[in-house]
């Protein structure tokens, strides 16, 4: 091979590099709030709510901040089964049943206040759930959803920089290091 070839064939790798970087880059940007056929809008606003109730905005930023409903959305459609999608799904409008039956009023129509009481009871009603739960019984909906919201928000940018304590450039690791009650958690990035 002579240098000329040699340069023809980088050439055309750092070509194709750089293409099928803006392919993949562009591939990477946020898509409309639709999520596939499983989830539209106003189910992501939902879950964006109910989260919001189970993790407020305080002093740091809320699940809403993080985006959380469509966390879940893209968790639930790429990651769970059909069995588990059909459960959380269900679940959404048992959870707006369970807000009509114990407060008269849809969930989004309710007040933050009676929005953490509902949650409570459906936190209890799927704590004895688990309690009976056979191996192959489904997943109580609730439970799903508590454990998406934890998990999307704590993975997030504003969960893990603004409600654990975080070092980007992380130091020795220290398995020893002092914790005083009322600390933060470390994010591990």
């Amino acid at each position: 091979m002579n240098r000329r070839q040699a340069i023809e064939r980088v050439a055309w790798i750092l070509g194709g590099t750089v293409i099928g970087t803006e392919f993949f880059i562009s591939g990477c940007k946020p898509t409309a709030s639709k999520v596939d056929d499983l989830f539209d809008e106003k189910n992501v606003a939902f879950m964006d709510e109910v989260a919001e109730t189970i993790l407020p905005r305080t002093s740091t930023p809320g699940a809403k901040d993080a985006k959380v409903g469509q966390f879940m959305a893209v968790m639930v459609r790429d990651c769970y089964t059909k069995e588990d999608q059909k459960v959380f799904i269900d679940g959404l409008g048992k959870l707006d049943d369970a807000s009509q039956k114990l407060i008269k009023a849809k969930f989004m129509d309710a007040s933050p206040e009676e929005r953490v009481k509902v949650l409570a009871a459906l936190d209890k009603e799927q704590m004895e759930y688990s309690k009976t739960k056979k191996k192959e019984d489904p997943n109580h909906y609730y439970r799903m959803i508590k454990e998406l919201t934890l998990l999307g928000y704590f993975t997030s940018e504003p969960g893990c920089t603004k409600a654990m304590r975080y070092l980007p450039v992380p130091g020795k690791f220290d398995g020893n290091y002092p914790y005083k009650k009322g600390d933060k958690a470390w994010a591990l990035a």
